[in-house]
This record gives structure tokens, sequence and C-alpha cells, in this order.
């Protein structure tokens, strides 16, 4: 599908990597519906982005319901961006009933019924783009993030299935999976440094892969450091070796400080 001309919704789109999607997909010619929670924030960043026709549908996608209605609001679109995401660290014990649910709801429910309320309008036009943003967390488990890998995880099975299901129909799926990121992501957000020795990614680069994968036909493009690539694909073929290094002091330390950092954004 080619950027210049749709209509993209974009979820998530006043956050660091919403922001940086946003402007190169606007700067490629792209129509944007911004989501996100607060109103008056999109509506500065619909303000800032290059062309004309980009509108805001504020939405707590954490609210039972948020997701249909986001699509309702939305109108028909030409391809959708499930960015949104929560951070979703700690332990399981540390978690209550209310912030689990919130965790799946906005991580991994509404892209699911985002796509599926969308659906229609794509396979009637026989074309469009459903792009999903995973994380390499849904590759491997990570101490302190059981919540988020299974968001991950999960997110990643339903795009393989759901582009297998599409095949033929004009419509595609790409799941783009970013690790580690500077400047945005958890790190950021949590305030602390990304674990020595395995790399960074920028924001600018998943906004690249995103992209890429409106235009393209990707299963799955991730947005990695080659030795975060090479840890993954150790962890999907042994994950017992994953799971020896995540148990590691310094990996329990630096789950801890991530997870300690994002308390406040459950």
């Amino acid at each position: 599908m080619e950027i210049k001309g749709s209509r993209v919704l974009l979820t998530g789109a006043t956050g660091g990597l919403g922001r940086t999607m946003a402007d190169r997909l606007a700067g490629s010619g792209a129509r944007l519906v911004l989501s996100g929670r607060n109103e008056d924030a999109l509506q500065e960043l619909a303000d800032e982005l290059p062309g004309p026709g980009h509108t805001v549908v504020a939405v707590d996608l954490g609210r039972p319901g948020a997701a249909l209605e986001l699509a309702e609001k939305a109108g028909e679109v030409d391809g959708l961006v499930a960015n949104a995401a929560l951070p979703s660290t700690g332990r399981l014990d540390a978690l209550d009933a209310e912030q689990v649910a919130r965790m799946l709801r906005i991580n991994l429910e509404s892209p699911i019924v985002l796509s599926q309320a969308l659906l229609p309008g794509l396979l009637e036009r026989r074309r469009g783009k459903l792009v999903l943003i995973g994380s390499l967390a849904g590759k491997l488990g990570s101490p302190r993030s059981s919540i988020y890998n299974a968001t991950k995880f999960g997110l990643r099975g339903f795009a393989f299935g759901l582009k297998a299901d599409l095949a033929g129909t004009g419509v595609g799926v790409t799941l783009v999976a970013p690790g580690f990121v500077r400047e945005a992501g958890m790190f950021a957000d949590a305030g602390v440094a990304a674990p020595a020795g395995l790399g960074t990614t920028t924001p600018d680069e998943v906004a690249k892969a995103v992209a890429t994968a409106i235009e393209g036909d990707q299963l799955e493009i991730t947005v990695a450091p080659a030795v975060q690539r090479a840890v993954a694909r150790i962890a999907q073929v042994s994950p017992y070796i994953a799971y020896l290094a995540q148990k590691s002091s310094a990996g329990q330390k630096a789950a801890d400080e991530v997870a300690d950092g994002q308390t406040e954004k459950r």
C-alpha cells in the first residue's frame, strides 16, 4: 500500500515512538487519524505535522469497549498502526487484577479488536495494511515482564495467523518488533540506561520500519542491533539458555530498575 494519499489510524500517537511515526508518515503524504488519551496533546501534534487532513480521536484504550469506539470514530481508513502499549513491568504478585486487565486490554486486546473492526472495509476495498507494533519481548522472556511478554508473544502469534488468513485479499499484515530503543520506550520512560553491550536502536529507525511495513509485504520486521537479534534467535531455539542469562544478578537488577521507574505508568 502506498503511504501517499492514504488515511492511517495511529494509536499511541503522542508517545515518543508515536510522534516519530506520525512525523514520518505525514511527511510521506499520509493523512493521519491520531489516537491517544490526551486530546489537547493530540491536537497539538496534528497541528505540527506536515500536510493537511490530520484528525484526532481521544480514547483511553484501557477502558472496556474503547477499541470499538475508536474504530467507529476513526471512520474509513486505509491502514492501522497499532502502537499504543502500556508499560507492563513488575512482578505478577505486585500487580492487582485491575492493572493486569488494563495491560492485557491495551497491549493485546485493542490491536485485535481494532483489526477486526476495520477489516470488513479493507476487505471490501481489497486494499489496506495492518501494522502491529510488537517487540523482541515477544520472542524471549525477561524478568519483571511476564505480562508484557505475554501480550507481545500473543500479538506476534495473532499477526502471523491473521496474515495467513488474509493471503490473496489485498490486505496485508506486518509485525514490527523493536528491541531496546534509546530516547523513547521503556528505558527512557523509566529513566534508566539500557543494558550495556547489547546496543540500541532509535525512534527514527522504528518509524522507518513502520513506513517500510506499510508499503511492503513483510511478515515481520525486527528493528534491533545484530547482537539483540542473535540473542532473540538463540532464545527461540533454546529458551532455557535465555532463562539462565536472564536470571543473573545483573539481569535481575536491570529489570528491577525498569519496573521501579514505570510504577506510576501502569
